[in-house]
């Protein structure tokens, strides 16, 4: 049975999981009807941070047009441009064992592509979670649902792993932004 968080919750996942190393992040979400007529193209996006939650060079944003960190300890699988269906919309892949150790934190996030032309926001977004999963025996180890807590916001952090006296844990963090994916690179030191 995963771990259900709220908005905040910080939970370990090393220590009472040992020797799990490699996880499956998943991103999910549901469109609500609308009447904007565009199609919303939701991408997920992960950040390797460094002291001061930055990147350390822009190879440490992984998303779309990188779809994985050159020490293969971050790997998008893909962009999923319609959203539909059951399950996670986009997955990252994750081995905690092979993370630089320069890196404190990897923050996930979820963007909608071209957001102020057509007009969209999260608040047109329903149903929106992330889930930690063992990749080894793909048990759900751990869940945070977002809620309907976002209106006029183009970009959502939704959680993040970071290290802790030498484990691994994930705080859920749901803060939204407006400006989209541009917002969040700057906010986290990416050369756009």
């Amino acid at each position: 049975m995963p771990i259900s968080l709220t908005k905040g919750q910080k939970v370990d996942l090393t220590k009472t999981n040992p020797g799990i190393s490699k996880l499956i992040v998943g991103l999910g979400w549901d469109v609500n009807k609308y009447d904007g007529g565009e199609s919303f193209d939701l991408d997920t996006s992960a950040f390797l941070l460094g002291t001061g939650d930055k990147v350390t060079s822009d190879a440490d944003f992984i998303f779309y047009s990188n779809l994985e960190h050159p020490s293969g300890s971050v790997k998008h699988l893909g962009d999923n441009r319609t959203g539909e269906g059951d399950g996670d919309d986009e997955q990252i892949m994750v081995d905690l064992s092979a993370v630089p150790e320069n890196i404190q934190k990897i923050a996930f996030s979820a963007t909608i592509y071209d957001a102020e032309n057509r007009r969209q926001n999260f608040g047109q977004v329903s149903n929106a979670y992330i889930r930690i999963i063992d990749d080894t025996n793909h048990v759900e180890l751990v869940r945070y649902d977002l809620g309907e807590d976002f209106s006029i916001e183009t970009a959502v952090v939704a959680g993040e792993i970071y290290r802790h006296n030498g484990e691994w844990k994930f705080n859920a963090v749901g803060a939204g932004f407006q400006g989209g994916l541009e917002a969040l690179c700057r906010n986290y030191g990416v050369n756009v």
